[in-house]
């Protein structure tokens, strides 16, 4: 990377084929893919799907001289820009020959290099959340007061955090608020796509990557949009595949591996443990990048590309930490967070709280019940989710028969019979 470059430099809008820092090809191939699955083309229609203008007007001038498009007709207006465009018979001909290399259409990709240059710079140094930022966030859970110094550190520093507990308690909602707020800090400027070694990776998801509408778009370079920070969630079904590249063999380009669309904002593994592929393989998979910052991904061509890890990443699992991974990986963990249970004063908070937010009236005697039959006799520890569910059947019982809902020693337990599952 080169000193004193900021973002701005790399945005810079480019005038020329040149200034793309691309294989022209691969701008000409785009654009015929486009005529070929589209047949008559203006250049504002071009303009919006590759985002290039200026190199547009090169491209244009060099195939219209090779005979592979012609002007089917102009729009009211007059002049090259307002020209509908078409292939002719040899421009057909080079356009399926386009089609069989790949099938991208759409925003014409940054070289790797400029958007590794562009993570660097905008992930460098501290976050600064500020601790009314965090405990504003948390403030919907019913938390011990001095929680939140352990979530802060761990969101300023980008730094990896694994979240631990009994189920039921709170680290998905946890893992929820702290994306969230992520996400509502300074946005992040991310390539659609990136070419690297003749190859397009499409890193835009629109699961994951929320456009931010800006003013002045033609001052900029169009491959690039300002997004909210990304948050990535992905649970029991994740595969180990989804770690690396992916190429899809119809439309002959690559996918970008989630751990890259999550670049600059959060990755969050819930159930972690729990995964199709073993902890151990995915911990494995984890050791480099978390350690050095950097990750490895292997086009099919056997080439290396060296990416940045600008993530934080967030592990989730109800299972023991120790039954999944060693002191090793551990080690590499900054951050190491337990999420218990509750304490009964605690989960009469919680419950007061649910009460509140359902319009349901609180009452003592109907709690006290609850209490003594369900969890005193029962044996049965308390859990943060407890209160919303019971309330929420209990409500739902109500409702179904048309009638106030209001909380009795005989419908918490109508509600706790459904709930629990009786051993």
């Amino acid at each position: 990377m080169q000193d004193n470059r900021t973002i701005n430099d790399i945005l810079t809008q480019p005038k020329s084929v040149e200034e793309l820092d691309i294989p022209q090809n691969i701008l000409i191939d785009i654009l015929l893919r486009l005529l070929y699955t589209e047949g008559y083309v203006d250049f504002k229609r071009m303009s919006q799907v590759m985002r290039v203008p200026h190199a547009l007007e090169q491209v244009l001038d060099w195939l219209r001289k090779e005979h592979l498009i012609e002007v089917s007709q102009s729009s009211t207006s007059y002049g090259p820009l307002n020209y509908i465009y078409k292939l002719t018979g040899a421009g057909e001909d080079r356009a399926r020959e386009a089609m069989d290399r790949c099938k991208y259409i759409g925003p014409v990709p940054v070289p790797v290099n400029r958007y590794n240059e562009a993570i660097e710079l905008q992930t460098t140094g501290p976050r600064m959340v500020k601790p009314a930022q965090v405990k504003d966030t948390l403030n919907e859970l019913v938390l011990p007061a001095e929680f939140h110094r352990k979530i802060g550190p761990a969101i300023n520093s980008a730094a990896s955090l694994f979240l631990y507990g009994p189920p039921g308690n709170g680290k998905t909602t946890i893992s929820m608020q702290i994306s969230k707020l992520i996400s509502g800090t300074d946005p992040i400027w991310l390539p659609y796509a990136l070419t690297a070694g003749g190859q397009i990776i499409q890193i835009y998801d629109r699961l994951f990557h929320q456009e931010i509408e800006r003013e002045q778009k033609n001052q900029l370079d169009g491959r690039w949009g300002l997004f909210k920070r990304p948050s990535v969630v992905v649970g029991g079904e994740m595969r180990i595949e989804a770690l690396d590249l992916r190429w899809d063999p119809l439309a002959n380009f690559y996918e970008a591996p989630l751990q890259i669309k999550a670049n600059g904002g959060v990755f969050l593994i819930d159930d972690f443990g729990r995964q199709q592929a073993s902890p151990i393989e995915l911990l494995n998979r984890w050791i480099m990048p978390l350690e050095n910052g950097v990750d490895f991904l292997r086009l099919r061509t056997g080439q290396t590309l060296v990416i940045p890890f600008r993530a934080l990443i967030i592990f989730c699992t109800n299972l023991d930490p120790y039954n999944l991974a060693d002191e090793a990986f551990f080690r590499r963990i900054q951050m190491k967070v337990g999420i218990f249970t509750p304490d009964e004063a605690s989960y009469k908070q919680i419950f007061k709280r649910v009460c509140k937010q359902l319009g349901i009236y609180f009452d003592q005697e109907s709690y006290q019940h609850l209490i003594d039959r369900w969890y005193h006799q029962s044996d049965r520890p308390y859990q943060a989710v407890h209160p919303r569910d019971i309330l929420t059947i209990l409500r739902a019982l109500c409702v179904y028969e048309e009638k106030a809902i209001y909380l009795s020693p005989e419908l918490i337990d109508e509600a706790c019979e459904i709930y629990f599952v009786k051993h």
